[in-house]
């Protein structure tokens, strides 16, 4: 009798999304879970506002919904403390910030070195903090595009994992810049968890190379 098999399916990994706003890249990487461009598991939607849209757009998914004031706590590291049980209980790989418009202290960004990454709306490093598409308009720039990177302690600086570039067209404003951006955010971020969860990705200094293979 031939003996059976076991599976070698391994468990889905779970993410964490933090967001402050509407949330629309957290729906774009609900989306990919969903059509399967994505192996992974949203295990838990953090807000640090209470009305956010992102918290309601996690409970339609069936994904934990959590706001956490950051009032409530005596320290930014409390607060941050607390951040970290809520990833811990739900066995996070990977944090992805999505539009989340607080800075993460080194003792956060330390807790899970190269597990953090953002997503950015122009080729860093350049046009880095919070206006960047009006920057690029502003700085009358050609191209600008999408940067995700891992987080480190300083904004918009950590190593970049991809890129991608938009042209900026005559007369361009900045509504219609934005929504260009965001065609290409929908599709990159996705892209870019799916490598850092397969292993795909090392980071050797400023570096991120890329593996052929995945890497346990």
């Amino acid at each position: 009798m031939t003996p059976r098999t076991r599976s070698r399916t391994s468990p889905v990994p779970a993410i964490a999304v933090f967001c402050s706003g509407q949330g629309t890249n957290l729906q774009a990487i609900l989306d990919a879970i969903r059509m399967k461009r994505l192996r992974a598991r949203v295990g838990l939607v953090l807000s640090d506002r209470l009305g956010a849209k992102s918290l309601e757009r996690a409970r339609r998914a069936g994904a934990e919904a959590r706001y956490v004031n950051p009032k409530d706590y005596a320290s930014r590291e409390a607060y941050e403390q607390a951040l970290i049980a809520l990833c811990d209980a739900q066995d996070v790989r990977l944090i992805c910030l999505a539009g989340f418009m607080r800075m993460l202290s080194p003792f956060f960004v330390h807790h899970y070195p190269h597990r953090i990454l953002n997503i950015h709306p122009a080729l860093l490093p350049a046009f880095p903090g919070g206006h960047a598409v009006r920057d690029a308009l502003a700085w009358g720039a050609k191209v600008t595009g999408v940067t995700v990177h891992f987080v480190d302690e300083e904004m918009d600086h950590g190593p970049i994992i991809v890129q991608a570039a938009v042209e900026i067209d005559g007369g361009e404003s900045e509504a219609s810049l934005l929504t260009k951006l965001h065609g290409v955010e929908y599709q990159l971020y996705p892209k870019a968890i799916q490598l850092v969860l397969d292993g795909r990705v090392r980071v050797d200094d400023r570096r991120v190379i890329y593996r052929t293979a995945a890497h346990p």
